[in-house]
Parts: C-alpha cells; structure tokens; sequence
C-alpha cells in the first residue's frame, strides 16, 4: 500500500515515515522544508519505497500531484505554535487552513481511501472540565486553535457531502526522537533538554503548576496506525485524543528531565530553573481522556510520560550532545 506523508520531513511526520518504511509501505513525502529538516530524512533517500515530493500544501497542484495513486493521506503538514499564530495569524491560517482544504480536495479526487489528520488538543479551548472529552469544547483561545477546529469542521464535511473517510486525532503535547530543539518556537521538551546540556537556565512560563498530557511520539505513531487501518464502521469520520492520558505540572517535568540528564552529566542537576510570566493563549491544565480511542480502535499506549521521557533524553544526549 502506498501512503502520503505531509510534512514528511517534520519531527512527526519523519517518524511516521521510518515507521511504514520499515513495514515495507510505500511511502510519499511531501515537505516545503518551512519546519521540517533534512536531516530527518536522510535515511530514507536511498530507500527504493521512497518518494520526496518538495512542495506546499498551499498549492493544489502539488497536492494533486502528491496523492497520485496513494491509498492513505496521514496529513502532518501545518504550522504549530499557539505564539507563532498570534504573532502572524494570516500565515498560520493560509498553511493550516487553505493548505488544509487543498489536501481534503485533492483526496477526494483521487479517490483516497482514507484521510487521516493531526488535530490538536488546543481545540479544546477555553473548556475548564478535566479529562478532555471529544465531544465537549470550549471556544478557542489562539489563532492556532481556530485554524485546527476549522481542520475538524472541513474534515466533517468532507465526510458527509463527498464520503470522503477521515479520521482527525487531537495531539496532546506530542515529544520525542527528531523534535527540533531550536528555533523561537521550539517545543517545551527538548528546548528544556538542549538547555540543560548547555548549562543554562530554562524558563518556565507562570509559576509551573500548568499541566500538560505530555504524549510520547510511540504513541502517536501507533494512534495513526489504527486511525489508517480501523475496519470499524464506528470508528471513521470523527476525532480522537491521541495522548497518554496522565497530567504532569511543569515543574515536575524539568524534576524528571534534571534527573534523567543528571545520570550522564551530574553537573546538569545544580542549574536552576528560571519562572516567568505566563504566555498569551496557554491554557492552564490540558488532560485527555482516551477511552473512546480505546474503545473504537483498540489503542493501547505503550509509553508513559516518564518511559517516553528517559528514552528521548537518551536520543538527544547521543545525537546532540
């Protein structure tokens, strides 16, 4: 079977690619390189069931040209970032939005058996109950947010006026392998761990009693393998929390990653940690709950915050360090 990655170079995106490689899928890639890298894909230029396709998602064109013959859509491509939305909306919604709309109709057209999409949890807005339910959201709190819930609403359409199967999964806070610690707007995981490696001081943003379901990239994978392949009929043309399903405060993940990087560098354990002011858009405590992907697909997360958490600091001080 053959699938199309968008923003196959990206952190996500890259490991959905070496995942299905490796399960000897043919796999097509299509990058504008806007933040994903090359270095991510390197491995996979050689391999005979790979294709790069370096393009935009806001060009129909390539996105007609890039589903070809493609059985499965898993739709990576975006541009992240609640603050990167609020300080240039326009981009955020040009990428995120119309980007987003050629790719379901280039999919439709080309008879794609399934359209599977990252979503994302910051739909859930302005809602204050915990876990995160799919079926309650609150109004969104970023440009980011918008453009994500209008994800949901065009994928929903789809479904229903051209049958077009689709299938979005809401990203909690999604860390490990190949996440880029650089750049302003670097994720809070290995931006923290590149920190610590240098001896300098993280910021954390309020007073570190925020709370986030911080989801291994295992898990992710394993959630876009069930959404592509689910021969339930319950299961397509809805979204799902992709995440673990356990809350951890700021604080206690700088503790856990302090103590992790301390068992190569001991050093590591005395740099202090810097609070402060809280970011525009965040919310307060993000919890998912994934009984419906259990449920409906069968998902089974394999990787714990803290698991996910000792293997990625591993994969940084090796390939960083």
């Amino acid at each position: 079977m053959k699938i199309l990655i968008t923003g196959g170079a990206g952190f996500i995106g890259s490991n959905l690619t070496e995942y299905f490689l490796e399960k000897e899928y043919k796999v097509v890639c299509l990058d504008n390189f806007a933040t994903g890298h090359r270095h991510n894909i390197e491995g996979f230029l050689t391999n005979p069931n790979y294709q790069l396709i370096e393009g935009d998602i806001r060009d129909l064109e390539t996105c007609k040209k890039a589903v070809d013959s493609v059985d499965y859509v898993l739709h990576q491509a975006a541009l992240g970032s609640v603050p990167r939305s609020i300080n240039d909306p326009i981009t955020s919604n040009e990428v995120n939005v119309s980007g987003f709309l050629n790719m379901l109709v280039a999919s439709r057209d080309a008879n794609v058996k399934r359209f599977v999409y990252a979503a994302s949890s910051s739909t859930y807005g302005d809602s204050e109950s915990l876990p995160k339910v799919e079926n309650k959201i609150g109004k969104p709190l970023s440009p980011y947010a918008i453009t994500k819930y209008v994800n949901e609403l065009y994928a929903d359409i789809f479904s229903k006026t051209y049958g077009l199967e689709t299938i979005g999964l809401r990203y909690f806070n999604v860390f490990g392998r190949k996440q880029d610690p650089n750049g302003a707007y670097a994720a809070v995981i290995p931006k923290f761990v590149m920190q610590f490696m240098n001896y300098e001081s993280p910021v954390i943003n309020g007073d570190g009693n925020f709370s986030r379901d911080f989801t291994y990239i295992d898990n992710v994978i394993q959630m876009n393998e069930l959404a592509m392949l689910s021969e339930n009929p319950k299961a397509i043309n809805t979204v799902y929390n992709t995440a673990f399903g356990e809350r951890t405060t700021l604080n206690d993940l700088v503790k856990s990653l302090k103590e992790y990087l301390s068992e190569f560098d001991n050093k590591i354990a005395n740099v202090e940690v810097i609070h402060g002011p809280n970011r525009v858009g965040d919310i307060p405590h993000s919890l998912a709950s994934i009984d419906k992907a259990k449920e409906l697909l069968n998902y089974n997360p394999k990787f714990s915050m803290k698991d996910g958490l000792k293997e990625a600091v591993q994969w940084y001080w090796n390939n960083l360090k």
